[in-house]
């Protein structure tokens, strides 16, 4: 079936987040606006964590990571976005509709697991600060990133292979501003059982694991901050994770919320809106929120622009 789609050349018109085929020059400017703040808070938060000496702790090596999968992630798709909104109903081959869903699922997942990594990074701190060093050491630290990378490429080369291998019609409809697998699989003409029971189950323990995680690590933080005797104690604990906690609402609740929804309440609708909140806006107000909350990350962006400036005053 694979190579049938290769020798006819399915195509797939994305009908992007309307229905219709009239422009929408406003909500282009809107997307491009966001992305271009996307772009720009994501990659100076890259270059700071990696320039500034004292951001070396674990959380900001953590952070560099999943600003780096971020401006990854809307890069995927967003161009298209922006592209079906001045021009609806665009042909996007097969090679290239199954090229996007493959860096979209592997992003997703990587960002998934780190935000896991980062809540357990936060439960060490605030549960056991005095073994946070030796918990998180560099080699840990590193082993984590490496298994979230690992783990979404080998996720997201499955549900590709297992998506290519599907027949479709010459000319299909996508009501989506990107290939997503849910609608790929809903155009196909083949006998989609068996892969919808691997995709479902697979899909189920990867995404799950780390939202799992996710919650076993605040569970721990909420009852090791309900001991805590001071009300400035409470605050200070609860401000240290309140940014992270906000991202991986926003993120996962999106994600569960359009993927493990029964199939009688699709919604084409919701499911782009949807999308958009965990593909476009939450990559883009994770660098905000984590350098708008935190003096570290305030103090190193001041330095570097301090820097920056340094020679033009010379």
């Amino acid at each position: 079936m694979a190579l049938d789609n290769l020798t006819s050349a399915p195509e797939f018109l994305l009908l992007g987040l309307m229905d219709s085929t009239d422009p929408h020059p406003l909500l282009f400017l809107l997307f491009l606006g966001i992305y271009l703040l996307n772009a720009l808070g994501n990659l100076s938060m890259v270059v700071v964590v990696r320039s500034d000496g004292a951001l070396r702790s674990p959380m900001y090596y953590f952070l560099g990571h999943l600003s780096l999968v971020d401006v990854s992630f809307t890069t995927v798709t967003v161009p298209r976005l922006l592209a079906s909104l001045l021009h609806p109903g665009q042909a996007m081959p097969f090679r290239e509709c199954f090229a996007q869903m493959y860096f979209f699922l592997a992003l997703g997942i990587t960002e998934s697991y780190l935000l896991a990594a980062m809540s357990y990074d936060r439960a060490v701190a605030v549960c056991q600060p005095l073994l946070y060093p030796a918990v998180l050491t560099p080699g840990r630290c590193t082993a984590l990133v490496a298994t979230s990378w690992a783990l979404s490429q080998l996720h997201a080369l499955l549900h590709t292979l297992l998506l290519s291998a599907l027949s479709y019609p010459r000319s299909s409809p996508v009501r989506h501003f990107f290939c997503d697998k849910t609608v790929l699989l809903s155009l196909t003409t083949s006998d989609t059982m068996a892969p919808k029971a691997a995709i479902f189950s697979e899909g189920l323990a990867v995404v799950l694991t780390p939202l799992l995680l996710v919650s076993l690590s605040y569970t721990r933080i909420l009852v090791e901050v309900l001991r805590l005797r001071s009300a400035g104690g409470r605050r200070r604990a609860f401000s240290t994770c309140g940014a992270h906690l906000v991202v991986v609402s926003l993120f996962f609740g999106s994600v569960v919320s359009v993927y493990f929804r029964p199939s009688a309440a699709y919604s084409a609708r919701y499911n782009r809106l949807a999308s958009v909140v965990y593909a476009v806006l939450t990559p883009t107000l994770n660098p905000f929120i984590y350098s708008l909350r935190n003096k570290e990350v305030r103090g190193a962006l001041k330095r570097m622009l301090r820097r920056r400036a340094a020679p033009r005053e010379v």
